[in-house]
Formats: C-alpha cells, structure tokens, sequence
C-alpha cells in the first residue's frame, strides 16, 4: 500500500477485477485476493485477517474502489487492520503509555462549571448524560471518578489509572488498535473502553463526545460546511473502530 494511506488523494489506478477472500496460506487466518495477487499491508507482508467477516469487510472495501483510482480514505477497515498487523505488535507498550498519558485529562471527567451562565445548561446536560456513565466505571473498577472543572484536567485516582491499564495491557493486537483509533477521535479512553466493554452503543459515543458541541450548535447554528463535515468525520472514525471490533471476535 502507498505511503499516502488514508488520505484524501486518489493512488494509481485499479489494477484488478476481482475481489475474494480464501484462508491464509498457512491455514490460520483468512487472506483477501485482488484477482490472483494476495493482498498486503504498506510493508509488503500479506494481510492476514483474524476472522471470515473482517476479510469480507476489507474486501468490500476494495471492491468499492472506482476504476479511475484507488481512494484509500474510504477503506477505514483495511487501515485499522494494517495497525492492528504491523504497528501495535511493535509499539505496544508505547501506545498504552500515551493513553494513559493523557487519561486525566479525558472528557468525561471535564465538567462546565454550574455557577457560571454561559455553561450552565451545559452542567446540567452533562450531569444527566455523562454521570450514568461514571456510575459504570465505579462499578466497573472499584473507584470513583474524580470530576474537574479545569481546561488542566485533574488527577484520576492511581488505583483507576492502573484498573484501566490492566484492561489495556490485556487486549489483543487488533482490540488495543481499535481503542486507540476511538481514543484519538473521542478524546475519551473511558468512551473507547465503554465501547470496547458494551456499554455504549455507538450512537451513544457519538452524542456524548459531541454533547457540548451540539449543544451550542441548537442554539447558534450549524455552519455548513464546518460542523457538518465535522459529524461526518467523527461518525466514520467512531463507527469503522467499532465495527473492526466486531468483526475481529471470533465466536
């Protein structure tokens, strides 16, 4: 794959006809064939698939290619599957750090001030959608979230720092680059991780990554061409991470 992956511009031509997927050549995992030619990742390796349902995925993806080029910024599934292939298993421990690194400073522990009346309405929308979620992590790791007010974050306590740690050092390879793609687009590991557990569908991620966002635009208004495309971005970005994680487990 070019070095221009995932960005806007049209690469080469389509040089194939057919698009089909077979078992990998050393029988563990599944291979996705353009015409007679395996597919591969931007290193030359073929791509192996962990499931039947990812392979048909990707080839969709490339049979969804126009004849007058390849546009690799509509195949999300093929990116996250090259990550999940080459990049995670040799930077592992420096993708958990960065995640961690920036845990508390994540957007559900950022709340508006209630004092203040350009944000109240914006307190209260997040006390009635975000703190259920909150609830969940408590149950879910034994501690509660500390909430802030500050564009600094706060100071999460250790003991949820390490529980959240713990999850992320027990993903495999494709889970850990699904997360991190969810992470970098919500700015919310708790999201991501909400997501990755079940407990947000997501419709839910969408609408509270865009909680404030949304807000303002019902009372301002939507600027076409801006907060449009912005959706539009984040719904792509949020729902092909999701989706690659579905398609991954093997049931």
């Amino acid at each position: 794959m070019p070095m221009s992956f995932m960005t806007g511009s049209i690469v080469g031509k389509r040089f194939y006809k057919q698009v089909t997927t077979r078992p990998a050549d050393d029988g563990i995992g599944w291979s996705v064939m353009l015409d007679y030619r395996t597919l591969k990742t931007p290193s030359k390796r073929p791509l192996k698939c962990s499931t039947l349902s990812l392979a048909n995925a990707i080839a969709a993806e490339w049979d969804y290619q126009l004849t007058d080029g390849i546009r690799p910024f509509t195949m999300p599934l093929m990116k996250l599957a090259c990550t999940a292939l080459e990049r995670v298993p040799l930077t592992r421990p420096k993708i958990i750090e960065n995640l961690i690194a920036r845990f508390n400073q994540d957007l559900v522990f950022c709340r508006a001030p209630d004092d203040n009346v350009l944000t109240s309405g914006v307190h209260e929308l997040q006390v009635k959608k975000i703190d259920p979620l909150l609830k969940w992590v408590e149950s879910e790791f034994g501690f509660k979230p500390v909430v802030y007010s500050s564009f600094f974050g706060g100071k999460q306590e250790d003991g949820l720092i390490k529980a959240v740690e713990n999850v992320l050092k027990n993903t495999n390879d494709n889970e850990l680059a699904a997360i991190d793609a969810l992470a970098s687009a919500s700015h919310s590991l708790i999201i991501s991780i909400a997501l990755f557990r079940g407990r947000l569908t997501i419709q839910d991620a969408i609408e509270l990554i865009r909680l404030e966002e949304d807000m303002q635009v019902e009372k301002w208004g939507l600027v076409e061409g801006g907060h449009d495309l912005d959706v539009a971005d984040l719904k792509v970005q949020i729902s092909s991470a999701a989706v690659f994680l579905g398609l991954t487990k093997k049931f």
